[in-house]
């Protein structure tokens, strides 16, 4: 029986709309909560607040801990030649024999060493790395190709063969023709350089479509499911890589990919995260936008330290074989990247994880025509995001059902389903309440002159104070995670990359409080997104 992955459009059940309804109610009900509490009597509204803030101070100290551990551990995992460890799996024995008693203090080189005994001791068990082909599909709507070109010359650097690279370029027919003559002018220019360069356009309306990145995705991967028939290659050896238009893979990425995807026995059920970070652009980005940029980077540095906790975001590799299984990509959602964990994890009936690959993907940070178009476009790409709210009722739906129905067993999704709703909440009420939140107590109860309520912000302000030890590690390590200056800006450009971080209360209440609540809103009164809004990719000369 075909299993029914599929988030429904128009009416739904009561049920799912409770958990549509549930991000947005709790977000809410947390903040009118403080008033309530307050109006009471100020020491419980001050409890409650301090409750979130202490919170907040051990996150902030989580953060500063996990970020420089994970640049440290991006740093180590570049430094690794991954195409001689990839090599080495074509003859096992033989590199254990020649490394065993070596002392390298590589990133993971022991690790290495016993999936070198492993594959050594069950020949024929793994696949052969000389035959493991890589299918990258770039995504493209009415991209330039100042844009676009870029990033097929990052794919054509990588270390990996590219004889054994199929390049998509997944175009959408509403591009117009000028997107139809990008595609055809990139297709002869880079025809000789990988195993082939496929052109494959989208066609507009098709039934039981959104318009989103989704159905272009996987409009795509059937066209390269025939082709692969076609040409008798095998599906079982490949690998499948996403990208954005504007995505510049590191030179290793593919190899380490694919050196994963053959030393892991369960490599059908597995996704390949790299890390996301947002500074192809950074110095050419106006500071709202940088600040929004290595905000993200800096969470996907954190989450690939995190590996029990890391989901699908942006761009990521998966098995071509367990693709076409399950039929691609949503085509019901603008946010496909993240619903294609639970998509998956639904799919393999809860036997399915992503690998955090420590190699990184490099993006743009938003830039527009103009300052105002700016900060707009950042504001509609993060409610884009913040959207995945809607994941919230595809997996509640399938946690509280009958347990003949449920696929996943309850208390290996429960923890996931709660970081799910914690996660979607917290983005909605933690800036409001951490910026606002001390004065509540007080000034709903003005004629009640309690010793809690007057000092209570001066309380919140100290724990703030040692938050911001956090934000000060963040914010050093962001200054090593740059790219260096273009020669166009002079020295002082740094100083502005420091002093941009004042302004991260007012883009944690914008680009964070108000965009989440914005999307958990739409989600409770059912006007739901079912359009991508792309983000225009400007090139500043």
């Amino acid at each position: 029986m075909r299993k029914n992955l599929e988030i429904p459009r128009g009416k739904r059940t009561i049920k799912y709309r409770f958990f549509e309804i549930l991000p947005g109610f709790i977000s809410y009900l947390a903040v009118i909560l403080l008033f309530v509490l307050s109006v009471i009597e100020p020491v419980l509204g001050a409890i409650y607040l301090f409750v979130i803030i202490a919170s907040t101070l051990v996150k902030a100290v989580s953060v500063a801990y996990r970020t420089i551990q994970g640049y440290e551990v991006i740093k180590r995992a570049e430094r690794v030649d991954w195409h001689s460890r990839l090599k080495d799996l074509s003859d096992p024995h033989a590199a254990f024999e020649r490394l065993r008693g070596n002392n390298s203090k590589s990133y993971h080189f022991d690790e290495h060493l016993e999936n070198l005994k492993f594959m050594a001791a069950m020949p024929g068990e793994y696949p052969n790395p000389a035959k493991t082909l890589h299918v990258v599909i770039v995504t493209a709507y009415d991209e330039s190709i100042d844009v676009l070109r870029p990033s097929i010359n990052a794919i054509k650097k990588s270390t990996f063969s590219n004889n054994r690279i199929i390049l998509a370029l997944a175009y959408e027919a509403r591009g117009g023709e000028a997107m139809e003559k990008t595609a055809k002018t990139l297709q002869k220019e880079f025809k000789d350089v990988f195993k082939d360069f496929l052109l494959i356009k989208h066609p507009d309306n098709l039934p039981d479509e959104v318009i989103g990145k989704g159905p272009n995705l996987t409009y795509a991967g059937h066209r390269i499911s025939e082709y692969f028939k076609e040409k008798h290659l095998p599906v079982d050896n490949t690998i499948v890589t996403s990208l954005d238009s504007d995505n510049h893979v590191h030179a290793k990425y593919l190899d380490s990919v694919a050196y994963e995807f053959i030393t892991h026995p369960n490599r059908q059920r597995l996704s390949y995260q790299p890390v996301s970070l947002f500074m192809n652009n950074i110095w050419d980005a106006p500071a709202p936008t940088r600040v929004i940029a290595v905000s993200n980077s800096f969470f996907n540095v954190i989450s690939t330290m995190r590996p029990h906790v890391i989901r699908n975001f942006a761009s990521h590799s998966q098995p071509l074989q367990a693709l076409i299984a399950m039929d691609f990509w949503s085509k019901r959602t603008i946010v496909e990247d993240g619903h294609q964990y639970w998509r998956s994890l639904f799919f393999f009936d809860g036997d399915y994880s992503v690998l955090p690959i420590r190699i990184p993907i490099y993006q743009d940070a938003v830039i527009d025509e103009t300052f105002l178009k700016t900060i707009k476009a950042q504001f509609i790409q993060v409610r884009r995001w913040y959207y995945g709210a809607s994941d919230v009722a595809y997996v509640g739906v399938r946690l509280f059902t009958k347990k003949s129905e449920r696929r996943v067993p309850f208390w290996q999704l429960f923890p996931k389903f709660w970081r799910l709703l914690d996660g979607h909440v917290t983005l909605a009420i933690m800036a409001p309440l951490i910026t606002f939140g001390a004065w509540v107590p007080m000034i709903m109860n003005m004629s009640a002159h309690t010793m809690v309520g007057y000092n209570l912000p001066n309380i919140v302000s100290v724990i703030e104070t040692f938050a911001m030890i956090g934000l000060v590690a963040t914010v050093l390590i962001s200054f090593r995670m740059l790219p260096p200056r273009p020669a166009k800006y002079r020295k002082g450009k740094g100083i502005f990359m420091l002093l941009q971080w004042i302004l991260m209360p007012i883009t944690s209440i914008l680009y964070q409080s108000i965009a989440a609540y914005y999307a958990q809103t739409r989600l409770m009164i059912g006007k739901y997104m079912e359009k991508f809004d792309v983000t225009k990719k400007v090139i500043k000369k």
